[in-house]
């Protein structure tokens, strides 16, 4: 990402949920002013909730020197766009888009916990992906509509809709098929990355990989995952032994029971933090982005994910959720069935909630 905003020709579009006033938030806003300096357009649109750290000035050496800064749905009743009724509504997006020709997504923040150990950081476990060409301006045009909804001025070449809500994109030889999928909020939502997910698992013969960060479904999702199973599809659950939110872990645990019980493979993985959002299908179809699959993303949260349609893309991926689950432990269900009656019904009664979480 520092990379293609260093070699940006006319313009950084940067959409992000947390950006950390600390050493990594730091570096990407030095990088951004670099770019504004020699001319190029610097366009950032962070959320309210998610960059909470950062101080009314945190900005300012970037609009300084021309670059535009908007914070998504204000929190702030005394500042402008306030709505008391958005405030559960977030932009939960990772985007990073230069020159309209390279695109980043996926669920990576710009935030100290994302800085290789060695650095100061805590080196978390997450994915994210680079895409080049057509499905870039696609990405482009996702955070044009946002940018506009938080009152800036259209995007020049934007006013297209992005090409959105399926799995067949553009197709340019020697390339991947590639779609952005992104959703949206509000009084009529339109929750199409959920209905992907969906459409994939269903649609499985072979294998269901799927790495959550906040594996907090609903009924519906969690039959699609036990109906694969009990067809024979290899279904594997990545999920963090330990979360960075006590009351969602817990959930968690009280859903693994039912999947365990009708063949599901959990793992949790304890190497590091994981906060990855990425499922595969079949060993051919990946989904990488921003979306947890919870209520949260579902119902209130704007995301962005991107889906790629090809075996050999696929294939590394597998192998790398291969190495993640030499570093988990699977998960067992006589293990899970000892657990203390107490731990249980804490377990059970909080996964009630799990819309609030």
């Amino acid at each position: 990402m520092l990379e293609a905003i260093a070699a940006a020709r006319s313009e950084v579009l940067l959409e992000m949920y947390w950006v950390g006033a600390d050493p990594a938030g730091s570096r990407f806003r030095d990088a951004l002013v670099a770019c504004a300096r020699r001319g190029v357009v610097v366009r950032v649109l962070y959320d309210d909730v998610g960059s909470l750290g950062l101080s009314g000035s945190w900005w300012a050496p970037l609009e300084a020197v021309g670059g535009t800064v908007a914070s998504y749905s204000p929190i702030a009743p005394w500042r402008k766009r306030f709505r008391w009724v958005q405030i559960f509504f977030r932009d939960h997006r990772k985007l990073l888009v230069v020159d309209g020709e390279v695109g980043v997504a996926g669920g990576i923040n710009l935030a100290r916990p994302w800085l290789p150990g060695e650095e100061g950081g805590l080196d978390w476990r997450d994915d994210a992906i680079e895409v080049r060409g057509p499905i870039a301006l696609d990405l482009r045009r996702v955070f044009a509509s946002t940018w506009e909804r938080c009152g800036k001025p259209g995007l020049e070449g934007s006013s297209a809709p992005p090409r959105i809500g399926t799995l067949t994109g553009p197709q340019v030889e020697g390339a991947s098929r590639a779609s952005v999928l992104a959703n949206r909020i509000g009084p009529r939502p339109d929750r199409r990355i959920r209905r992907a997910y969906l459409q994939a698992i269903r649609r499985a013969r072979v294998s269901v990989d799927i790495a959550s960060s906040y594996f907090l479904p609903g009924p519906i999702f969690l039959h699609a995952l036990r109906a694969a199973c009990r067809r024979g599809v290899r279904v594997r659950i990545l999920i963090p032994k330990v979360g960075d939110i006590w009351l969602a872990s817990l959930a968690v645990s009280h859903l693994v029971g039912r999947l365990l019980e009708d063949g599901v493979e959990v793992y949790a993985y304890a190497r590091r933090m994981l906060h990855s959002k990425t499922a595969i299908v079949d060993r051919r179809l990946v989904i990488i982005g921003s979306h947890n699959l919870d209520t949260l993303s579902w119902r209130y949260n704007l995301e962005c994910n991107v889906a790629v349609d090809d075996e050999a893309f696929a294939e590394n991926v597998v192998q790398t959720f291969g190495r993640d689950i030499e570093d988990a432990e699977r998960l067992d269900l006589g293990a899970w069935r000892r657990r203390p009656l107490r731990l249980r019904l804490l377990a059970w009664a909080v996964a009630r909630f799990r819309m609030l979480l």
